[in-house]
């Protein structure tokens, strides 16, 4: 069983509204009433896996009830919070009710609900947890701190989630089929070229390489690559390190140029307007 290891799981979430489980009813609630959480990060749903579901529904009923929001306080329209798998169960088994539990929930709340909800999903890919917080940081404007505090995760294990995204878009649908691995995907970062990071990926999944065979092929492209090139000064640890620490607060490519007088430069690589507003949060510049 994959074990997300969420800190903070939905049960935290619904808590953060002080509401005392024990006061809570149950109501059936009419399916037609019933509506997908519009943060819903999720669209894909395994067909097959939703058959077996509601067939167990017509046997046996919905044994956990669905948490649901009112639509609107004047109106009997809700919008479903956790349990959407269960709702479209239900509606393949014909059932005209679904037991439920309303509960007052914001739309900042409701978002994070439905991302953690997708998070702890066990066919989770690795791509699907990047978008999931990454949607949380465009989302609800927070930064990789701030996600990491709010989901139990390490900021560079956040970090290293999210530079899957700047994979190319052929890269990433290879990642989404799992047919390249979080390692593999990982060690692709570090071809800067995207023509030959492409033709690599597509290298790995036909040749089935390992880890350890990509990092040695991109190992012997480098070296190749410098012995060619100009000689450079050799950076110091403490410049590598500051390097290194650069890139995972800020999730990105980080260059550190220092000169013997002490005088050098930051460069922080950006892919897009939504990258740069996001690192922009990190320096807290607004």
């Amino acid at each position: 069983m994959k074990n997300k290891g969420l800190g903070r799981g939905i049960e935290a979430l619904f808590a953060d509204n002080e509401i005392n489980e024990n006061e809570e009813q149950v109501t059936e609630i009419s399916i037609d009433k019933l509506h997908p959480n519009p943060f819903q990060p999720r669209t894909e749903f395994d067909t097959a896996a939703l058959d077996d579901l509601a067939q167990s529904i017509k046997k046996s009923g919905v044994f956990q009830p669905i948490i649901v929001r009112n639509d609107d306080s004047h109106s009997k329209e809700y919008q479903i919070l956790a349990g959407e798998r269960r709702y479209r169960a239900s509606k393949l088994a014909g059932k005209e009710t679904i037991p439920a539990i309303i509960r007052p929930i914001s739309d900042e709340q409701m978002m994070e609900i439905a991302v953690v909800e997708n998070l702890q999903r066990e066919d989770l890919s690795p791509l699907e947890e990047a978008e999931a917080y990454a949607t949380l940081m465009d989302k609800l404007h927070l930064t990789q701190a701030q996600v990491s505090q709010r989901l139990g995760k390490s900021r560079p294990y956040i970090a290293n989630y999210l530079r899957l995204l700047k994979l190319p878009r052929e890269v990433r649908l290879l990642l989404k089929a799992d047919k390249l691995s979080m390692g593999q995907a990982r060690t692709l970062l570090a071809i800067k070229d995207e023509h030959k990071l492409i033709k690599l990926a597509h290298a790995t999944v036909a040749n089935n390489l390992t880890v350890r065979q990509l990092e040695q092929l991109i190992n012997s492209e480098n070296k190749s690559k410098a012995s060619q090139a100009k000689p450079r000064t050799k950076k110091s640890p403490f410049v590598h390190d500051a390097e290194q620490q650069l890139q995972d607060l800020f999730g990105t490519s980080v260059l550190l140029n220092a000169s013997k007088s002490g005088k050098g430069k930051i460069e922080i690589d950006y892919s897009s307007n939504q990258d740069l507003n996001r690192i922009l949060q990190i320096l807290n510049i607004s």
